[in-house]
């Protein structure tokens, strides 16, 4: 890849198929993604399986590599709910991970991902610990708070886990209010100035840039708007009762120059996260992962506003499933691309969302 200009680039973008994903320059806006958007399974070594709670709206989703991945992480938030995450730090010694488990339920979720040990533990999956057979499954957990959604004392538990694991495939990913986007809700941080919220949900992208992959999965449980990353509309996020968008931060704008209002804003710690995947074909070891998961998270920006709010806990996660060598390819082309997928998966979690009681989705109204 030593000669690659940057024409062979524009080139090979062009034949792969991704330059049909961007804006012309002065192009009007650009539709919304269609179904065949890709998956985060298009990234070889990945499978996904949901769980949702028939109960009330909740779930769990686990994503299992084969054999194993490698991953990064970029959490600089305020309250993330989440175990195992500090072993994505560059600084730890582990290298590769062989499952990531999202879930609802808030942090009574978080100890439902023993089911995962489980179910790794039983197909003899993880690290050998050189003892006659035992293997050590990695595993990183992390949560969304979708308690205000239904009934609070049903969340997800190891079963529901194990479940989750055991239904993972190859297959299309569902996307929506499914597994853990199931009770995801945006647009929260005004509803005590009569401004509801919307259904939030899980959503997939991907692109195909000749050999080179990036996917990403997102779960969209944010305090803020949901926008149309390429025309910057807002497209699910809190609503006016007369009807229409309310735009966050135009409220916060109105408050702070009016005499006299109520400062607040309905945004706690722990009540509001997005999780976001990002993943690669292309052989790549933690730390540059953690420079991805940096980049990644800037598209992530792109689609949610505000983004990192005080009360936030988003993590935005990449791994490597290391099919591919490139060691030429600059971790920039990567960075980017990840960056765009993940936000179109953020608009995709809130677009193939289903309502609950209180909560609209974007195709109801």
């Amino acid at each position: 890849m030593t000669d690659f200009t940057r024409r062979d680039f524009g080139q090979a973008l062009l034949a792969g198929g991704m330059l049909s994903h961007l804006p012309e320059q002065n192009a009007a806006p650009q539709p919304a993604a269609s179904a065949s958007a890709g998956s985060l399974i298009d990234v070889p070594g990945i499978r996904v399986g949901h769980f949702t709670d028939p109960r009330r709206p909740t779930g769990c989703t686990a994503i299992l590599f084969d054999p194993d991945a490698a991953a990064g992480v970029d959490y600089a938030t305020s309250a993330p709910g989440e175990t195992g995450v500090v072993l994505l730090q560059p600084s730890s010694p582990v290298e590769q991970i062989h499952a990531l488990f999202l879930t609802g339920g808030g942090l009574f979720g978080l100890p439902s991902f023993g089911g995962v040990i489980r179910y790794l533990e039983e197909h003899k999956i993880g690290f050998d610990w050189g003892t006659p057979d035992l293997r050590i499954p990695i595993v990183v957990g992390a949560v969304i708070d979708d308690l205000a959604v239904g009934d609070p004392r049903i969340r997800p538990d190891a079963e529901a886990a194990y479940k989750a694991c055991a239904a993972a495939s190859t297959g299309s990913v569902a996307e929506g209010s499914v597994g853990v986007g199931a009770g995801a809700t945006v647009g929260k941080m005004h509803r005590s100035r009569g401004f509801g919220g919307m259904k939030g949900g899980l959503g997939t992208a991907s692109l195909k840039v000749g050999d080179v992959v990036v996917s990403a999965l997102a779960v969209v449980n944010a305090a803020g708007d949901i926008l149309d990353w390429r025309s910057g509309r807002i497209v699910a996020g809190a609503r006016r009762p007369s009807g229409g968008f309310a735009d966050s931060v135009e409220v916060m704008k109105q408050v702070v120059t009016t005499r006299g209002a109520d400062l607040s804003l309905d945004d706690p710690a722990l009540r509001s996260t997005t999780l976001v995947l990002v993943a690669t074909n292309v052989t790549l070891a933690k730390t540059a992962l953690t420079k991805v998961a940096n980049m990644a998270n800037c598209g992530a920006s792109r689609a949610i506003r505000p983004y990192h709010t005080t009360g936030d806990g988003d993590q935005l996660f990449a791994v490597s499933t290391r099919k591919l060598e490139k060691p030429d390819l600059p971790l920039t082309t990567i960075g980017s691309l990840a960056a765009d997928v993940a936000a179109e998966a953020i608009v995709r979690g809130v677009r193939m969302a289903t309502s609950a009681p209180d909560w609209p989705a974007i195709r109801d109204l």
